[in-house]
């Protein structure tokens, strides 16, 4: 029997994948020029920019929190309402 018309667990079917990945795919080092444009865009940013940006994460976390209460008040308050009339049956 070969491998194909055994059955496998998704595990052992995954590692035999990764195994035959790892003996075709070789490793390849990426061009001088590539690392160089990678490092001039990837920049720590200066300290007040961080300082701003943590600031505007506040104020996002705010009006989320704000928008998420307003809905569960919402929510509750037609919960109630349709409990209310569900009550009352018309005779």
């Amino acid at each position: 029997m070969t491998k194909r018309k055994l059955k496998a667990t998704p595990e052992e079917q995954l590692e035999i994948l990764e195994s035959h990945l790892a003996v075709t795919l070789k490793p390849v080092a990426p061009s001088r020029e590539i690392a160089r444009r990678l490092r001039t865009r990837i920049q720590m940013p200066a300290r007040s920019e961080i300082v701003s940006r943590l600031a505007d994460w506040r104020r996002l976390f705010l009006v989320f929190g704000g928008v998420l209460s307003g809905m569960m008040l919402l929510i509750t308050l037609a919960r109630a309402l349709y409990y209310l009339s569900g009550r009352r049956s018309p005779m």
